[in-house]
C-alpha cells in the first residue's frame, strides 16, 4: 500500500521518481519542499539547501502568510500569494508535488496543499513518505538550487474552506459544523504544554479530538483509506456533513483535511487561527482545560 497511489491528493515515491525521468521540473511539474519547524529546533531552509529532490524549490510558510497578522501562520492575500508561488515558476496549469522533511513523513506539506487548494488550485499533490522515505529508498538527492523562471498564477480564495473566529463563536450555537482539533490528547485536554510561545493548552468548547498522528504508519506513509474511515467513525464524525478542522495555528489541522479529501469531502474548512487566535480573543471561560495556571 504504502507505494501505491491513495488519490489525486497523494503521490508514491515511485510516482515521482519516473515522473521527474520524464519530465524535468518546470511549469508542467514543479516539486516544493515545504520543511519548516516550530519550535525553530531545525532550520528548513538550510537542511533543504543541503539536500533536497533534485528540481525541488523551497517553499517557507513562515514567509508566505499573512505577516501583518499577529496570529501565526494565517493565509496571506491573493496577491501575496500569486506573486508568491508565481515566483516559484508555478502557473495556473501546473502540477504541483509537495513534501517536507520531518521524521513523520508528511507534516508542513499538508498545510502546504491546503494553501494551493484554497486558493483554487486543484493540480497539488503530497509526496506520501516524504523526503524520510525518498532517502531511505536510496534516490538522488542534491544541494544544487535552481533559479525558476517566474510565471502567472491567479490565486481566488475559496471563502468556503477557511473559518474565523467569528466563524466559530457562531457556531457554538448554530452548530452549523463539526469541530475537530487535531493536536495530541495532552495538549487538547490541557494537560501537556503547548510548544513555543507560553500559552494555555486546551481546546475550543465542543470540539472533538482526533490527534492527526492517527493517520501516519511508523514508516510515515499515510493510512489506507479504510483505516481514516475508520477513524473519523470512531470519533462519530459524519463527512456527510460540514466540517472544520483546528489545531495550534492551522497546520496540523491541514492533515484531517486531507484525509477527509482522499475520502471523498472535498469542501472540510480549517479554522485558520484556530487555538492561538482563540485563547488570545476568547474569554477565559470559552477555553476548556485542565492547565492548573489558567485557574
Amino acid at each position: 500500500m504504502p507505494h501505491q497511489l491513495l488519490s489525486r491528493a497523494l503521490v508514491s515515491i515511485n510516482w515521482l521518481s519516473e515522473a521527474l525521468k520524464t519530465c524535468k521540473p518546470g511549469a508542467a511539474l514543479r516539486v516544493l519542499d515545504a520543511s519548516f519547524y516550530y519550535p525553530p529546533i531545525r532550520d528548513g531552509r538550510k537542511e533543504y539547501e543541503e539536500k533536497h529532490i533534485p528540481g525541488a524549490l523551497y517553499f517557507d510558510i513562515d514567509e508566505c502568510k499573512d505577516l501583518t497578522s499577529p496570529y501565526e501562520t494565517m493565509l496571506p492575500s491573493e496577491s501575496y500569494f500569486s506573486k508568491y508561488v508565481g515566483n516559484l515558476g508555478i502557473n495556473n496549469d501546473t502540477h504541483v508535488v509537495i513534501y517536507d522533511a520531518d521524521q513523520l513523513g508528511i507534516y508542513y506539506s499538508a498545510r502546504a496543499w491546503f494553501m494551493f487548494r484554497a486558493f483554487g488550485h486543484s493540480k497539488v499533490s503530497v509526496l506520501n513518505g516524504g523526503f524520510r522515505n525518498w532517502e531511505n529508498q536510496g534516490l538522488p538527492v542534491t544541494s544544487e538550487v535552481e533559479k525558476p523562471k517566474a510565471e502567472s498564477f491567479r490565486a481566488v480564495l475559496n471563502p468556503s474552506l477557511v473559518k474565523s473566529y467569528e466563524d466559530i463563536q457562531r457556531n457554538r450555537n448554530t452548530k452549523e459544523f463539526q469541530l475537530v482539533d487535531s493536536r495530541p490528547e495532552g495538549r487538547y485536554l490541557g494537560i501537556d504544554p503547548e510548544p513555543g510561545e507560553v500559552i494555555f493548552p486546551g481546546h475550543i468548547p465542543g470540539s472533538l479530538n482526533l490527534p492527526f498522528t492517527s493517520f501516519m504508519t511508523e514508516e510515515g506513509f499515510e493510512k489506507s483509506p479504510e483505516e481514516m474511515q475508520k477513524l473519523f467513525s470512531e470519533k462519530g464524525i459524519d463527512l456527510t456533513k460540514p466540517l472544520t478542522i483546528t489545531c495550534r495555528r492551522g497546520v496540523t489541522a491541514c492533515q484531517l483535511v486531507m484525509a477527509s479529501f482522499i475520502l471523498g469531502k472535498e469542501d472540510t474548512a480549517v479554522y485558520d487561527g484556530s487555538w492561538f487566535e482563540w485563547f488570545h480573543r476568547s474569554k477565559p471561560e470559552d477555553r476548556v482545560t485542565q492547565w492548573k495556571e489558567a485557574k
